[in-house]
């Protein structure tokens, strides 16, 4: 048998459905055995939603790159995951790592980085793919053979974009010399690519490699998203291992400068998110992102099960005054069981306790009176997972020292409330996305609690809060297509 038998592993991933073990999510998409990493070839064609993820189908390392495949018409609805592309050729033979989609001339079209090696020297090519009925890729050309002069073998992650009726393609890289983290833009003329340069950017040194880059607009703004590698952690931001985040300006692809751009901001205040894409569509900026965090597999234990990772939600973003907001795509109030609902209103209390569901969305808004301290627990039995917003600092700390398995430690970022702090927590069961003051913070999470049992909410204060209201509802399962 093949090392990657589509046959074979797809109907081994069909007989892993429904997923069961304890720690496997509800609402994330992930798979029964292997582990998954950055999504991918985010597209829409012919009436659906292509999602494409990294996927090691033989065990839980990084390495035997695969892609997977699902399709959804509304974020709820899935079609079975599959084995979509894999390597098999002399181009791809170490990995077919990461890039995007488009929907062309009737077909479904991928173009993704291959990588060899020979020699211990890494050779990078792009290349494009087009979806088979089967749900296979067939591969097709490669329109870069080969790392640029002046760029090392890390040249990868390429995101198709276009301007003014002409396409282009931006792709993460590091320069030779100094060993820096860039992006370079490459412009299609006359069915050829032709190499544009590096984007000129205000931000100097900013780490040794810069992955995942997508380029967007938004309204007059350019917004790029990238996820630089060897960024120093500060006191309160670039606290995780790699970052993932974005700058907004206005780029000229005449003289390849991003002007009058923003400072680097992060995407995602939490430990597990990374590897995001963003795709366009009837007006929508929709991302998925990876909740995982590369070298820190450590913090995982669910390898010892079999499986790894999670990609998050569906998010729409939104920019203001530079800024990107994030809220979770619209289609997911569907997954609400609404005769389920918990209407909270209280007023005068600095403590509430409030059993939660299996899956739950909670949505609150906290009037703080004369209240400087106020937290929300997440309590797993004896373990907890506890949001605490200090007043005075104007700071939101995410603490998981309560936790006994997987990832520890604490995130601390800014955030301003004057007198009304807004949450909305998705509580699944490994996995949690918070989103602060309606989305101008988000943080995306994994715990993996000792016992199988529901969460409770704990809402408590140094000062009664002056009103405690809200909803929360059970969530629903992503639902499968099984096929025969």
């Amino acid at each position: 048998m093949e090392k990657f038998d589509k046959k074979t592993i797809d109907a081994k991933l069909a007989k892993g459905f429904p997923l069961e073990h304890r720690w496997h999510n509800r609402f994330h998409l992930e798979m029964p055995f292997g582990l998954i990493n950055d999504p991918n070839g985010f597209a829409y064609h012919q009436g659906a939603y292509h999602i494409f993820y990294q996927w090691n189908p033989l065990g839980c390392e990084h390495k035997n790159k695969c892609w997977a495949h699902v399709k959804t018409r509304d974020f709820i609805h899935y079609t079975l995951p599959e084995l979509s592309l894999w390597p098999d050729d002399v181009h791809d033979k170490d990995g077919c790592y990461s890039g995007c989609g488009t929907s062309e001339n009737g077909e479904l079209r991928v173009l993704y980085t291959c990588n060899r090696k020979e020699d211990g020297v890494r050779i990078p090519a792009q290349r494009f793919g087009t979806l088979q009925a089967d749900g296979s890729v067939r591969k097709e050309e490669i329109i870069i053979p080969d790392h640029p002069e002046k760029i090392t073998g890390h040249f990868r992650d390429p995101f198709l974009f276009t301007r003014h009726g002409r396409r282009y393609l931006i792709i993460g890289a590091q320069r030779e010399e100094e060993e820096k983290g860039t992006a370079l833009i490459y412009e299609e003329v006359a069915g050829k690519w032709k190499n544009l340069g590096e984007i000129h950017t205000r931000l100097g040194d900013f780490g040794y490699m810069w992955e995942c880059p997508n380029l967007l607009q938004f309204g007059s703004y350019d917004v790029m998203i990238f996820c630089p590698q060897g960024l120093p952690a500060r006191a309160y931001d670039r606290q995780n291992i790699y970052q993932a985040g974005y700058i907004a300006g206005h780029l000229s692809l005449d003289s390849m400068d991003m002007m009058q751009h923003t400072k680097f901001q992060e995407l995602d205040r939490g430990f597990d998110f990374y590897a995001p894409q963003v795709f366009e569509h009837e007006g929508r900026h929709l991302l998925l992102g990876w909740m995982g965090m590369p070298d820190k597999d450590a913090d995982y234990p669910s390898k010892e099960h079999g499986w790894m990772y999670s990609l998050t939600m569906p998010r729409e973003l939104r920019l203001r005054q530079g800024h990107i907001y994030s809220r979770p795509a619209r289609e997911l109030r569907d997954l609400r069981v609404k005769e389920s609902v918990i209407e909270l209103e209280h007023s005068m209390v600095s403590s509430l306790c409030q059993p939660l569901f299996a899956g739950s969305e909670i949505l609150l808004t906290l009037e703080l009176g004369e209240a400087k301290i106020v937290s929300c627990v997440l309590h797993y039995g004896l373990e907890k997972l506890v949001f605490s917003y200090d007043r005075e600092q104007q700071t939101m700390t995410i603490d998981r020292d309560g936790m006994k398995n997987g990832g520890r430690g604490k995130r601390i970022f800014k955030l301003f409330v004057d007198q009304k702090l807004s949450l909305q927590l998705f509580v699944d069961k490994a996995a949690v996305e918070a989103f602060f003051q309606h989305g101008e913070e988000v943080a995306s999470l994994l715990v993996f609690p000792e016992k199988n049992i529901q969460p409770e909410l704990e809402i408590h204060s140094d000062c009664p809060l002056e009103n405690i209201v809200g909803n929360i509802w059970e969530l629903d399962s992503y639902k499968f297509e099984f096929r025969a």
